[in-house]
């Protein structure tokens, strides 16, 4: 997938199941982010769950009995139609992931939304030549978003 000059055409949902972070990472901060790191249209669901939420999908659906930072459900089948993706990232984890690495929430949060929107649109990191393609791509758009390389010890 290339980048084009024009903003792919995007339809975001954010839901707060768990409100903690609706004024520190408001919509419109969000979709900032999810534009950034799109390479293609697409219709995506970015959702804060707290730790017993995150801790059931990812049992469920990784059957890993813990909550994780972002957890990505991609429904796209063919590279022909818009990416289609549900984002859940847990509040718990999230908050603190960001305080261990002395990281702003907002900075922590950006880097997993972009890491999230990736993976919707089919980048993994299964293997080392995978995840440095994946990783340079995440540090290039931070970067562009006015963020620090996010995997530089603080």
């Amino acid at each position: 997938m290339t980048r084009t000059t024009t903003k792919p055409e995007l339809s975001l949902s954010v839901q707060y199941p768990d409100p903690r972070l609706r004024e520190t990472l408001p919509r419109a901060q969000l979709r900032r982010w999810v534009q950034a790191a799109l390479l293609a249209p697409a219709q995506l669901t970015v959702r804060f769950v707290d730790a017993d939420e995150g801790r059931a999908l990812n049992r469920e659906y990784r059957g890993k009995d813990y909550a994780t930072n972002v957890l990505t459900f991609p429904y796209t089948e063919s590279e022909d139609e818009p990416t289609s993706a549900d984002i859940v990232l847990c509040t718990d984890v999230l908050q603190k992931e960001a305080a261990e690495q002395r990281k702003t929430l907002p900075e922590h949060a950006a880097h997993l939304v972009v890491h999230g929107v990736l993976h919707a649109q089919g980048y993994d990191h299964e293997d080392d030549t995978e995840a440095a393609e994946m990783e340079q791509l995440e540090v290039e758009i931070l970067a562009r978003l006015g963020f620090a390389n996010p995997y530089l010890e603080a």
